[in-house]
């Protein structure tokens, strides 16, 4: 196999452009399974800079098969693992990440934020609660400075440099949320992403961005109201968790135009494509 595959990687140089093309093919038919291989030819032909770049582009190109296919079993069959869907979005640009990397550090503020919450029956004390864990504890903020930035939509970065935008930050608290069997859910709003405390006879909102604050349903009467929009259902409302992932996809493509990177931003664009809605 290592020599088959290395005498085809030595005709990525080739002249003829057909020649090229039928072995890109034929190497891209093994699958993700041959990346080790093309990434150990890669340090192996050094001295040629435009065959490692082929090889690059051919990693690449099976990186995103793999986590294309990875997303329509996650949406089809795993969709209520959050945690899941946002570690595969982040593995866009860091392909060799662990989700195990994720789970750690939520992990540990979940058993944080369990200790205090246990003797706590009022919403918004135990509400107070997340807000110390996440926000004072731990030290996450709005990421206000760089609103539109890609970390904002790699989970992994959010959870490094302890910013994010009002989706990333409601992200955290979802995931603690859930482990900590807390009503709390997201709310799509549109251009902001906040909380909804919903359990029988006590519903109230919460946003994230601005360190956990509580508002009510008139908070967003007035808001949509200064938006000028229409008082639909959806903005009162949970989301799902496709639609949360949806919403970073989206945050993403908007960050890649801003930067002009049109290859990553028509990619994005294939990755929203599969979490349409059916």
């Amino acid at each position: 196999m290592n020599d088959e595959l290395n005498a085809m990687i030595t005709l990525l140089d080739d002249s003829d452009t057909e020649v090229v093309s039928i072995i890109e093919s034929k190497i891209k038919s093994f699958g993700d399974a041959i990346i080790p291989h093309l990434e150990s030819a890669w340090e192996n032909h050094s001295l040629n800079p435009i065959l490692q770049k082929k090889i690059e582009f051919l990693v690449h190109d099976l990186q995103f098969a793999k986590l294309k296919s990875k997303l329509i079993n996650w949406k089809e069959n795993n969709e209520d693992d959050l945690l899941e869907g946002l570690f595969l979005l982040s593995t866009y640009q860091y392909p060799d990440l662990k989700k195990s990397q994720l789970e750690k550090i939520i992990n540990e503020m979940y058993l944080d934020a369990w200790v205090s919450i246990q003797d706590l029956v009022h919403p918004h004390d135990i509400i107070k609660v997340l807000n110390h864990t996440i926000f004072e504890k731990y030290g996450f903020e709005a990421n206000v400075k760089n609103f539109h930035s890609t970390s904002n939509s790699m989970f992994n970065l959010v959870l490094q440099n302890k910013k994010g935008n009002p989706v990333a930050l409601c992200c955290i608290y979802i995931l603690l949320a859930k482990k900590l069997d807390l009503p709390i859910y997201g709310v799509n709003l549109p251009s902001l992403f906040v909380l909804i405390y919903n359990y029988p006879g006590i519903t109230f909102y919460v946003n994230a961005f601005n360190k956990g604050q509580i508002f009510s349903r008139n908070d967003i009467d007035d808001y949509l109201k200064q938006m000028k929009l229409e008082q639909e259902d959806r903005y009162y409302i949970s989301c799902s968790n496709v639609e949360i992932i949806r919403r970073i996809l989206t945050n993403l493509v908007y960050s890649f135009q801003k930067h002009g990177e049109e290859e990553k931003q028509e990619e994005v664009n294939l990755l929203l494509e599969i979490l349409k809605k059916s």
